[in-house]
């Protein structure tokens, strides 16, 4: 048996702190057993955790593919007014955090917002004479969330619209088959795989959230994860449910498998060249265009100017010097996380290209399922092993050294970029390993020649030809810890808030306008890689 390399080593050490999350809630949940707690729960509110979860699940999933569909197909098969800047623009709401877009459209259309008192005013209405859907609801978080989520389902179906054979389209235009009838009965079954992909990546951040669920007061399994770690003190409860939502989790992706059967998607005709897109006339090209604007009005553009009118009254005057240790307890995190997320991606992918091993291709595939994991569900999991860990050092220290040091990780921030690590690792891990793997062999072996060992070759090499991709991995990794929510909440020292915390805090006591600043800085955070990701969309487009 050969024996495992240094780098190896190292790859299997990261990946068992990777699964020690989950793995300590099953453990403690094998340990505790079951609990008046969790007696009190099944009795009382876990239906509805499961119901609300299933109903949320379906309602998003039917928004996300009706404009995430919709609007691939139209900007990537059909020409149409203002086409080339949809074709980019519609990715713009991810940088959006639904649990901000919450608060917005619950100050902007409740009662005495500026919706219902403009109508009152136009048509001298009162509160009994007519009625209005109340956004603090199920549909109401559905919506929110379809409306941030769907560029999840519009790039992977718009790349498999684009990547298609153009001989398999030629082929049934040539049967007689008109452009709607190729889109359901050709490019739609063939796009299928992409598209189940990007509605369960949807689902998969919808049963993570947290602020959007709680501010509307809809029940779910992160609600519940939250109320019986801090309302209730349980942690066996807590791990419990958290079990019950990684099952979600998990069930999701096998019936998205498996609903696949033997099916094959691949292109049987070598014809594949670029095909011209159906130029759409007179009122059918500026109904593709309204219906292309309305998820980017809704997501993206009337939330930022909503934004940005708050802020410009009031916000930022009242955050004043608050403001700026928030960012920079943000920036700190984002930063930490994104350094070590892509010297780890890095050392993975490097491992796994060295080793060739199926060790380290199932190694890197078990770092990659992190991120299918929720945020509430990976604090419940560091918390318990690390508290422990903590307590130990504790007492190690005060026998040596006769003082007692306190809380040295879950005290600080180190348990918490442990956490992010945990959560988002698996974004960088797929950016580093995508753009090593076009790097051929031979440039490897050549270096070799010439007497480089494994570290020269990576310096000299691969890091100059990496640096495009280590860059835009560091950089997704620090929007999505901007943004995070949940495990920021259940893991943040005392007296140690961020922008998002802050956005939660501010907006959850209805003091919006002192949130916005906050809010409309991860957005602007968030814009950052979807502006580079834009540019890579819009150099996408064939024919």
């Amino acid at each position: 048996m050969r024996p495992i390399s240094p780098l190896l080593q190292l790859s299997l050490l990261v990946a068992a702190l990777a699964a020690l999350p989950v793995a300590s809630i099953a453990f403690y949940l094998l340990a505790g057993g079951t609990g008046a707690t969790w007696q009190h729960l099944v009795d009382t509110v876990l239906a509805d955790y499961i119901l609300n979860s299933l109903r949320l699940c379906l309602g998003v999933a039917a928004g996300v593919i009706l404009f995430g569909v919709s609007t691939a197909w139209l900007t990537a098969m059909h020409e149409f007014p203002g086409r080339r800047v949809f074709e980019w623009a519609l990715v713009l709401p991810m940088a959006m955090p639904a649990y901000v877009l919450a608060y917005l459209y619950t100050d902007w259309l409740q009662f005495v917002g500026p919706v219902q008192t403009a109508l009152r005013e136009a048509f001298g209405w009162r509160r009994s004479d007519y009625w209005f859907p109340d956004v603090r609801s199920l549909g109401g978080a559905a919506a929110m969330f379809t409306l941030v989520l769907y560029p999840y389902v519009y790039l992977l179906a718009r790349n498999a619209f684009l990547e298609r054979s153009s001989g398999m389209l030629e082929a049934a235009r040539t049967l007689g088959q008109g452009p709607w009838q190729v889109f359901w009965r050709v490019s739609l079954p063939l796009a299928r795989p992409a598209i189940a992909a990007g509605v369960a990546l949807v689902l998969m951040e919808t049963l993570a959230d947290y602020g959007t669920v709680a501010y509307f007061g809809v029940d779910t399994f992160t609600t519940g994860i939250y109320r019986a770690w801090f309302s209730l003190g349980d942690r066996t409860a807590a791990a419990q449910l958290a079990t019950l939502l990684l099952g979600f989790v998990v069930l999701l992706l096998l019936l998205e498998r498996h609903s696949r059967g033997r099916a094959s998607y691949h292109n049987t005709t070598g014809r594949n060249r670029p095909m011209p897109g159906h130029q759409l006339r007179g009122g059918r090209a500026w109904l593709a265009a309204l219906w292309c604007l309305l998820p980017l009005l809704l997501g993206f553009l009337l939330p930022a100017g909503l934004l940005l009118r708050m802020a410009w009254a009031q916000g930022i005057g009242e955050f004043g010097s608050r403001f700026f240790q928030l960012a920079g307890n943000s920036l700190t995190l984002a930063l930490l996380t994104a350094a070590l997320a892509v010297g780890l991606a890095l050392l993975l992918a490097y491992a796994a290209r060295l080793s060739r091993s199926w060790l380290a291709r199932g190694l890197n595939r078990l770092v990659g399922l992190g991120y299918a994991v929720p945020g509430s569900v990976i604090a419940v999991g560091v918390l318990i092993p690390v508290t422990r860990l903590d307590h130990w050092l504790a007492a190690g220290w005060q026998q040596l050294f006769g003082s007692n040091p306190g809380l040295l990780l879950t005290g600080g921030i180190a348990a918490l970029v442990y956490a992010y690590l945990v959560r988002f690792l698996s974004a960088a891990l797929q950016t580093v390993e995508g753009s090593l793997g076009k790097i051929t062999p031979s440039m490897d072996d050549a270096a070799r020649s010439l007497g480089s060992g494994q570290l020269a070759v990576l310096r000299r090499v691969h890091l100059p030809l990496l640096r495009g991709s280590l860059f835009t991995a560091g950089l997704l990794v620090f929007v999505d810890v901007m943004k995070e929510l949940p495990a920021t909440l259940v893991m943040r020292p005392f007296n140690f808030d961020t922008l998002a915390t802050q956005t939660y805090n501010l907006a959850s006591d209805e003091r919006l306008a002192e949130a916005s600043s906050a809010a409309l800085a991860i957005v602007l955070v968030g814009l950052l890689p979807l502006i580079l990701l834009s540019r890579q969309i819009a150099r996408s487009r064939k024919g």
